[in-house]
């Protein structure tokens, strides 16, 4: 529907061709392209670590990283405790791709990264759409502490990922069709709403089939 290409176009990965992007109301394109990609951080769905150890998956390109400053990111984001089963912290290897890591367990590693930038913005695209329920909510939990304080736009089809959004924007074929709260969308009966009702009546549904 054009979600990815919207966020690409605000870092000027690609040049708009009509129209305006303004971020803090300024046109993208009078913006050093360095300083304005500076502003803001991916997380993506298909996270990459490196082999190395934790803590330079977290402080990634920092020569000489501030190993505390990492500890109380990695905290914050409720990796710590599960850092803990692999027995070394912050200095627990990570092996090709990360695979000696869960899912959710990259996914907090890059939240982690994300955080150590300090990013005025936080991009999440689709970071939890490959997660269990139960997974994503450990996920859920840490980006909302992530975002405290930050502008951030999170990209999802999973509509429990941005149902506590200030504002939701609902995209179609390319165009934003629907825009507001997770309230008022859901009044206003539309595709948002649409979308809730097939979501979550087939998450009942399947409640009720593994209690039959």
């Amino acid at each position: 529907a054009g979600k990815t290409t919207v966020v690409s176009l605000l870092q000027r990965l690609y040049e708009i061709d009509g129209g305006e992007i303004r971020v803090d109301g300024v046109d993208v394109r009078d913006m050093d392209r360095d300083k304005l990609r500076k502003r803001f951080v991916v997380v993506p769905q298909d996270v990459v670590l490196f082999p190395g150890d934790v803590l330079s998956n977290v402080a990634l390109g920092v020569d000489e990283p501030d190993e505390e400053r990492a500890r109380r990111i990695v905290e914050s984001v409720g990796l710590a405790r599960l850092l803990e089963k692999h027995g070394e912290g912050l200095r627990t290897k990570v092996g090709d791709r990360g695979q000696n890591f869960s899912v959710g367990e990259r996914q907090l590693i890059a939240l982690a990264r994300a955080l150590y930038r300090d990013p005025e913005i936080l991009i999440l695209d689709e970071a939890t759409s490959s997660m269990d329920s139960e997974t994503e909510a450990v996920v859920q939990e840490a980006i909302a502490r992530a975002l405290q304080g930050r502008t951030a736009i999170v990209i999802a089809h999973r509509l429990s990922t941005i149902r506590k959004a200030d504002e939701i924007l609902v995209f179609h074929r390319g165009t934003i069709v629907e825009r507001g709260p997770h309230d008022a969308l859901l009044a206003a009966g539309g595709v948002y709403a649409k979308l809730h009702r097939l979501q979550f009546e087939k998450a009942d549904e399947g409640a009720a089939a593994l209690a039959g």
